[in-house]
């Protein structure tokens, strides 16, 4: 696995790695991560990665990052 790219952002880190014809889109916020798979063949290099990460895909991840944190939280009360 390599990686491809490291794009800024400032809610969270986003890599972007090659693996086994693969695309593997990493997105990390604090002890919590999202990743997402595509096809290299269905996506046209970074312009394609870039258009595949725009203003609704970030906003709908912050949602559920959000709602990763509530499931957690809800886990750990019921577990005391």
């Amino acid at each position: 696995m390599r990686v491809v790219a490291e794009i800024p952002h400032a809610s969270f880190k986003i890599t972007v790695f090659s693996w086994n014809g693969k695309y593997l889109i990493k997105l990390e916020r604090g002890p919590y991560e999202q990743t997402y798979k595509i096809s290299e063949m269905d996506v046209l290099g970074d312009e394609g990665l870039k258009q595949i990460l725009d203003e609704t895909f970030i906003n709908e991840a912050v949602g559920l990052f959000q709602q990763m944190h509530q499931n957690l939280m809800a886990a750990q009360e019921r577990a005391e």
